[in-house]
């Protein structure tokens, strides 16, 4: 591609660039000589991955920013010169004279960012696709009711003696939320609000009258124009790290194990990030109106923090608690610390496995053959003694192989077109222009957008 030249500060301007090249070279002093350095990085509106040593602070001091002010410097002059763009990987040639060939990779909307490396993330080949967790509503649960404690009576007569002076939503206003929302709210979550609509104008600059109101429900009370389904896609996820999870929801549990349901109504938040929600479609043990809470640190699931509302108010909480596995029974991960045979990962209800770091003889795929659930594999480089097994794998929707795996399978034409996402498992040692290579065939074979690449040009002077 043709070097490419503008004037001003833009990402296409090897100006923007050369203090961060600079510090990158400087970085691998020690390595210089005849031969070209290789550097790469990548830089994003909210942070960035660069190869460059910290300073240690003088004892008795922590980090401070000015400790890596040239770094800082380097960096905000590329982040300014962002425009429309969220984040840039990129890879570079330094020659010892300082002639510079620098290759920008740019997004694209098929392609997730990298996590702290200039690789690219998982590759979306299938349109708005979503893993399966992320697919799967919640079982019926039409045996389910309110539990004993749910006191509609008592629920008010408490809020009230708490907020004599609160001012609570009209009729009209809880029936324009029931149909902003498409679902009857329950009569605690009613009478919640009609004592209380939580609005802050109520409130003007009356901190202490807010903090009673939150304090009296026991959590940050959201207003009732705020209400909304904690549905799955309210809850974000790299398509890498959803297509690993599973949807797992015991005979005895009493809250679903499902990412979201159009029956959580989440009214608040704990303070910490997490949401507090009334469940409409509880567990097999759970009761309808319970009140559940959805960890900001996890993805999938919830848990019960009272069997009811009026529990809730009056600080009654549940003593059971979901169930907390290290492991699903439909998740296996076959490594030397774990299983240690995909044969014992093996079963009819396996939906995930994963083969990490082992030592001994490549895996045989044979044992998974078949099996009717199996979605999701992913495979350190060498684990693997036949890649072209893949194909036996009809059912995969999310596949991620070091590139050498993927080098097999695209040179034979056998890459599972069931899949909806891919990833490439790169590590940190490995440029990224043979890994996005590798993600352009991939695409292609989708017609999904490429990741393009912008070559620049320029001359870093020799190195002081």
């Amino acid at each position: 591609m043709a070097s490419q030249k503008s004037s001003g500060q833009s990402i296409h301007d090897f100006a923007t660039w050369q203090p961060v090249l600079r510090l990158l070279r400087a970085a691998k002093a020690d390595k210089t000589g005849a031969e070209p350095i290789h550097v790469a990085g990548r830089i994003g509106r909210g942070g960035w991955s660069l190869a460059l040593p910290r300073p240690l602070p003088p004892p008795g001091r922590a980090s401070q920013a000015e400790d890596i002010q040239d770094e800082l410097d380097a960096v905000e002059r590329v982040q300014t010169a962002m425009v429309g763009v969220d984040d840039v990987s990129f890879s570079a040639e330094i020659e010892p004279t300082g002639k510079t060939v620098l290759r920008l990779l740019g997004s694209s909307p098929a392609v997730e960012p990298g996590i702290g490396t200039p690789h690219p993330g998982a590759l979306i080949l299938v349109e708005d696709s979503l893993p399966e967790p992320w697919r799967r509503l919640p079982d019926p649960t039409r045996e389910a009711r309110p539990a004993s404690s749910a006191d509609p009576i008592v629920l008010e007569r408490t809020l009230r003696e708490r907020l004599p002076d609160a001012i609570g939503a009209t009729e009209e206003e809880i029936a324009a939320a029931e149909a902003r929302l498409g679902v009857r709210l329950p009569e605690e979550l009613k009478v919640l609000y009609r004592v209380t609509r939580a609005r802050w104008e109520d409130w003007g600059d009356d901190h202490e009258t807010a903090d009673a109101v939150f304090e009296a429900v026991r959590c940050e009370l959201s207003s009732v124009d705020d209400l909304y389904i904690a549905e799955a896609s309210t809850r974000d996820c790299r398509w890498e790290h959803a297509a690993m999870e599973a949807v797992v929801t015991r005979p005895d549990a009493l809250v679903q194990g499902v990412v979201g349901s159009p029956g959580w109504i989440v009214f608040g938040e704990n303070g910490g990030g997490d949401q507090l929600a009334v469940d409409l479609t509880p567990g097999p043990r759970g009761h309808t109106g319970q009140i559940i809470l959805l960890s900001h640190e996890e993805s999938i699931g919830a848990e019960l923090l009272a069997d009811s509302l009026t529990d809730w108010v009056q600080d009654r909480e549940a003593h059971e608690r979901r169930h907390r596995t290290d492991e699903s029974p439909f998740v296996a991960y076959v490594n030397h610390a774990s299983i240690t045979s995909v044969r014992e990962a093996a079963h009819p209800g396996l939906e995930v496995l994963s083969i990490g770091v082992w030592d001994g003889a490549p895996f045989s795929l044979a044992p998974v053959f078949g099996l009717p659930r199996l979605r999701t594999l992913t495979a350190y480089a060498g684990t693997l003694a036949d890649p072209l097994e893949i194909a036996e794998l009809t059912g995969l929707e999310f596949l991620e192989l070091g590139p050498q795996d993927w080098r097999v399978l695209l040179d034979s034409g056998a890459v599972p077109r069931s899949l909806s996402a891919a990833s490439i498992k790169a590590y940190s040692d490995q440029g990224p222009l043979p890994i996005v290579a590798i993600a352009n065939e991939i695409l292609a074979l989708w017609d999904r957008p490429q990741i393009i690449q912008t070559v620049l040009e320029g001359n870093l002077g020799p190195l002081a």
